[in-house]
């Protein structure tokens, strides 16, 4: 497996990281992506990776302009990252299974449905991302358009939490 990214695991999760490494066949620490939580506050965060657990979200979006700002590299098929919730706990590794690179405006049903949230809408999807995105273009100094670049990145749980099920 080639080198993806030069990224660091975190000493929070590397315990977690640990378990999970020792269940698998390969070394994994060439794939690993990044260590996060969801959102920007606690109460979303939480709940969303309570979706990705429960197996209704298995999609998420960012926009490419925090990648840009940030100089982190966009998430690559094959990627490995650990969920968090808001705290920093690790609750499971997520592997990318697609990536794709569109305007905010060009998001479709598929990808909002994929993502668990709300009533699976695009409408809803939609509404709120721009909310979401507003305030992370606020604190990039850009304006939101309809034409910002949104990464919409799938993946699968790969392992959760040893108390975890998924459903």
């Amino acid at each position: 497996m080639a080198i993806l990214f030069p990224m660091e695991i975190p000493e929070r999760v590397r315990p977690f990281w640990e378990r999970f490494q020792a269940s698998i066949a390969y070394d994994a620490r060439p794939l690993f992506y990044e260590a996060f939580h969801f959102d920007d506050n606690e109460r979303t965060a939480n709940a969303l990776v309570e979706l990705v657990l429960s197996g209704r979200k298995r999609a998420t979006a960012g926009l490419v302009w925090t990648n840009e700002c940030t100089g982190k590299p966009l998430p690559t098929t094959g990627a490995l990252s650990v969920v968090t919730d808001w705290s920093g706990a690790p609750q499971c590794v997520i592997r990318t299974t697609q990536v794709d690179i569109v305007p905010f405006a060009a998001v479709r049903e598929g990808s909002a449905a994929r993502e668990g949230e709300g009533d699976r809408s695009l409408r809803w999807w939609k509404e709120a991302h721009w909310r979401f995105f507003s305030r992370e273009c606020a604190r990039l100094g850009r304006e939101p358009a309809l034409d910002m670049p949104v990464v919409c990145e799938q993946f699968e749980v790969v392992y959760p939490m040893p108390d975890q099920r998924l459903g």
